[in-house]
């Protein structure tokens, strides 16, 4: 087992769900952030303020995968996202220790 983290744009949520489901994961947990980059941010015109915000909001999202389905969730995500423009993913795998109780 491996837990699967991957750092995507809010606008990809939707489209990288269906996909994961359409490959049998059903279950996923999805954390929404704000991070700071190299990037300059986005010019926020906000009640006639001018101004640059340096924060992006990102999602990430876990899965827990067997180790057959890891190379097709990666596989999934990384379509998706080099559709976007921007195309930036972070992706983590982090082995699991199964725990009897």
């Amino acid at each position: 087992m491996k837990l699967i983290e991957a750092v995507i744009s809010v606008t990809s949520l939707e489209e990288i769900k269906t996909a994961l489901s359409s490959i049998g994961i059903e279950k996923v947990m999805v954390r929404a952030f704000a991070k700071n980059s190299r990037d300059k941010g986005k010019r926020v015109l906000n009640l006639g303020a001018d101004y640059v915000c340096g924060f992006m909001t990102k999602i990430k999202v876990e899965i827990i995968a067997t180790d057959e389905l890891v190379g097709k969730v990666i596989e999934t995500i990384g379509e998706i996202v080099k559709k976007e423009r921007q195309g930036i993913c972070r992706i983590l795998i982090h082995p699991l220790a199964e725990a009897s109780v």
